[in-house]
């Protein structure tokens, strides 16, 4: 019988030291270098056991922190539907407060940034045009749980109060929201849900492995007049959030 590989000798000791109390659910794992130490492997080995468990929802890496024994969880639902647009308020803290979670997030805006050239097709645009770009991290109870890259051309809200997703009176308000100030009604959006592999930056964002199965949505919101408005690219963790349509019937 072949002899087993190095990394699920080691994965099955951190599994065991779990299962006895060594650590605990929230502890912090000792660095690779200790691990490997003590059980007579490399920092290489000891990674490869420490993402097939974190793909196996066993352990918990947080970037920047280390490798955490993950707390038991349930997935977060996530909902998609144009119905829980608000007039006021955050849907997605909403949805939070549904299942019993805190949510919030963090965001970053940059301002008149060249459009790349798949950007500028969903926002019918030149390539190169200036638009508003805005990242976000979604959380739930303080954990990542959604990553969107949000894009709207510049000269579509250039000089008004809501140029800034995130900043003045109406920051936060969401797209809808915010387009009605300026006279713009947004009609519907459009979303292309997709299955791929996370790359190494979102992997470590999120807390997974690297090349863990994420769900990748293409969302463009559109004006009564069809113009495009805004794009985003969301990027919801497999392991952690299951997506959910809801379909209004108009009768």
């Amino acid at each position: 019988m072949p002899e087993q590989p190095p990394y699920l000798r080691i994965a099955d000791e951190l599994r065991r030291r779990i299962a006895e109390h060594v650590w605990e659910p929230g502890d912090r794992l000792p660095s690779r270098a200790q691990i490997g130490q003590e059980c007579g492997v490399g920092e290489n080995v000891v990674r490869r056991a420490q993402e097939l468990l974190i793909s196996q929802g066993v352990l918990e890496g947080r970037a920047g922190s280390g490798t955490y024994v993950a707390e038991p969880r349930h997935r977060v639902r996530v909902v998609r539907s144009s119905a829980r647009e608000q007039p006021s308020g955050s849907p997605f803290r909403a949805d939070m407060k549904a299942v019993g979670r805190q949510g919030d997030w963090e965001s970053r805006t940059d301002a008149k940034v060249p459009a790349p050239d798949d950007i500028a097709a969903r926002l019918g645009i030149a390539e190169g045009e200036l638009c508003v770009r805005t990242t976000y991290e979604f959380l739930a109870d303080g954990r990542p749980i959604q990553l969107s890259t949000s894009w709207e051309p510049y000269d579509l809200t250039a000089g008004s109060l809501v140029v800034l997703p995130e900043g003045g009176p109406h920051a936060g308000a969401g797209v809808v929201n915010r387009m009605a100030v300026i006279g713009i009604t947004v009609s519907h959006a459009v979303e292309q849900p997709e299955p791929r592999q996370a790359t190494a930056e979102e992997a470590s964002l999120l807390g997974i492995q690297k090349a863990a199965l994420v769900t990748h949505i293409r969302r463009t919101y559109y004006s009564d007049q069809g113009r495009p408005v805004e794009t985003a690219d969301i990027v919801v963790p497999a392991a952690h959030c299951e997506i959910v349509y809801e379909i209004p019937i108009n009768r």
